[in-house]
């Protein structure tokens, strides 16, 4: 039996507290992200109330961009003219319980989501490290998660409404659209205003969290596929100092057997902790095997709190999991480099998919993660550094973090980007959406 339901999410359904988007700005203030890095070019910003409503603001504005969760570390969302924003907009429109899909508005957070879903008897398949941002933003720069056997945020779109740059509606669906809507999901901000998003659910699981300290980094050589297929989501923490991996956080369902007590010569965790040594653990979710809902589980941090260290840089990169040892290992040789930087680094697996824009296009993938100091200088005197490394290894830049690759290398790594431009001059001929990010990255002017 089909069972549908309208509703906006009160916060008494809410795991924690939601902080509003923009709450706490002087009027005339710029917008910045939320770790601080970037001032947005404009302070324009309209909220938008209804799809109608959006598709009237489309008309009026000759420029915009969506202002989502804020979340990216570069100028991927930003506008010197005009912000949208859909943060009103975030309704559960419809549970299809036969279909096993969600349908939301763009700017529902995952943190909403998936206590509603959990108590309708769903889960989603992955969640990202933090729990704050939106749907419709997480698909749109292939957002991640992890796991060996589990794609991306994006892999579980289904259906996609999205406003084009004449304020026309269009619906996209994975059963009939084939490579517009393959091309559509990553959508990068370039096609236009994603205001609804069908995702595809699953019945509810509990999950527990092991964490080991203390791993050597040799045992990645012999057992790297061991380690990282040791639980449904597995994340490895290190400085790149002192030949180990300081931390590895495992992530499995309760109906699965727990992680081995002696892990590849690392220690069990005897107290919660937090990825970045000297942080409290306050804010990250239940550790020492206490099951607990998939969706406290999955993500690092609680929704409701700061997540990460606050004050931050983010980049990261996306290797084939065929070469995630020697990348990993060509990374570590700049250690001494890297480090008086770092804060720290992350290493996870994510499944391939056929998704245009995705990192994770054609190719099961390890990303290596890297949250630095805020110290931009000295960060971006690195990042070439670290892409020359992993440069043979083909590695792929998150979309919404901090990379220095030149357009034309992006271009070669991927395979789809003549088509998905292509794409997003049909649906905006006149570069409404277009930013400086898109024009140096995508369509190669400045």
């Amino acid at each position: 039996m089909q069972k549908r339901t309208f509703l906006k999410l009160s916060s008494a359904m809410l795991a924690t507290p939601l902080l509003k988007p923009f709450e706490g700005l002087v009027p005339g203030e710029k917008f910045k992200n939320w770790a601080g890095n970037l001032t947005y070019s404009t302070d324009k910003l309209v909220e938008c109330q209804s799809v109608a409503n959006v598709q009237e603001l489309v008309k009026k504005y000759p420029k915009l961009k969506v202002l989502g969760t804020r979340h990216c570390f570069n100028t991927i969302a930003d506008s010197t003219d005009q912000f949208l924003s859909l943060m009103p907009m975030d309704e559960v429109v419809s549970l299809d319980t036969t279909a096993k899909t969600v349908t939301v508005d763009g700017s529902m957070k995952y943190g909403q989501l998936a206590p509603y879903l959990d108590d309708k008897g769903f889960a989603l398949h992955n969640l990202a490290s933090l729990p704050h941002i939106s749907v419709a933003g997480a698909i749109g720069t292939a957002t991640h998660g992890s796991g060996m056997k589990n794609g991306n945020l994006s892999t579980a779109v289904r259906g996609l409404e999205l406003i084009d740059a004449n304020g026309e509606k269009h619906t996209l669906s994975a059963d009939r659209d084939g490579d517009a809507f393959r091309a559509a999901v990553v959508h990068l901000g370039a096609l236009g205003v994603v205001t609804r998003v069908t995702l595809a659910v699953q019945p509810t699981f509990t999950m527990r969290q092991n964490v080991y300290e203390n791993l050597p980094l040799a045992q990645l050589k012999d057992h790297f596929d061991a380690i990282m297929s040791s639980g449904y989501s597995v994340s490895l923490f290190t400085n790149w100092l002192d030949d180990k991996v300081s931390e590895v956080w495992v992530k499995s369902r309760s109906d699965e057997a727990p992680p081995k007590t002696d892990f590849y010569g690392a220690t069990p965790a005897t107290k919660n902790l937090h990825p970045i040594v000297g942080i409290s653990a306050e804010n990250c979710t239940d550790q020492l095997g206490v099951a607990g809902p998939w969706y406290e589980r999955m993500p690092h941090f609680k929704m409701g709190f700061t997540p990460s260290s606050g004050k931050e840089l983010q980049s990261e990169y996306f290797v084939p999991r065929k070469h995630a040892v020697d990348a990993i290992l060509a990374v570590e040789r700049l250690k001494k480099r890297i480090n008086p930087h770092l804060l720290i680094s992350e290493i996870r697996a994510i499944d391939g998919d056929d998704l245009w824009m995705s990192p994770c296009y054609k190719q099961p993938s390890v990303a290596i993660h890297f949250t630095w100091k805020p110290e931009w200088p000295a960060v971006k005197q690195l990042l070439p550094v670290i892409e020359q490394e992993l440069a043979p290894f083909q590695a792929r830049p998150h979309w919404g973090k901090l990379f220095t690759m030149a357009p034309s290398r992006l271009e070669s790594l991927y395979e789809k980007m003549p088509a998905f431009r292509q794409l997003a001059t049909q649906y905006d001929p006149k570069g409404k959406f277009r930013n400086a990010f898109l024009n140096t990255n995508l369509f190669g002017t400045v």
